[in-house]
């Protein structure tokens, strides 16, 4: 009875910890790539760090809809090549550029300045999707460092 008190303590323990994006609906218009859907085979996804899947999560959790990346991890030479900044958090794996269906991008943005784990976001115009990452922000910040936005 004991052993059985324990398994049952632990799982619902462990089930506090499943993150809400676990409930995110997902499009079967695009491909997914380590559980997280992106818009074109160019998108790396094997190098996010964990506070970058974790605010990943937290999108996917509130909007319950799985976001669909454009940007994930980028070498330096493909970083070169779309024109991204020279200390990139992409190259890192501290970087995503994403969108969600059917979510407009304001709400994002709102929703990106609301996250404290959110350290950098980029907001470009005429295109769908935002730029988040996951930098220390620069003390006495209270929102993320921004661009564009």
């Amino acid at each position: 009875m004991k052993q059985l008190s324990l398994i049952v303590v632990s799982l619902m323990l462990l089930s506090a910890c499943a993150p809400l994006a676990m409930f995110a609906s997902g499009s079967s218009n695009y491909d997914s790539r380590l559980g997280v859907q992106v818009a074109n085979d160019n998108v790396n996804t094997i190098c996010l760090s964990p506070a970058l899947r974790l605010a990943i999560w937290e999108f996917e959790g509130h909007f319950r809809k799985k976001v669909v990346m454009t940007s994930g991890f980028r070498s330096p030479w493909h970083n070169a090549a779309v024109g991204g900044a020279s200390a990139s958090y992409h190259m890192r794996c501290q970087a995503a550029d994403f969108f969600i269906p059917g979510v407009p991008k304001q709400e994002l943005i709102r929703y990106a300045m609301s996250l404290n784990i959110v350290g950098g976001l980029g907001c470009y115009p005429g295109r769908q999707f935002i730029h988040i990452d996951v930098r220390r922000r620069p003390a006495g910040y209270q929102r993320p460092v921004t661009w564009g936005c």
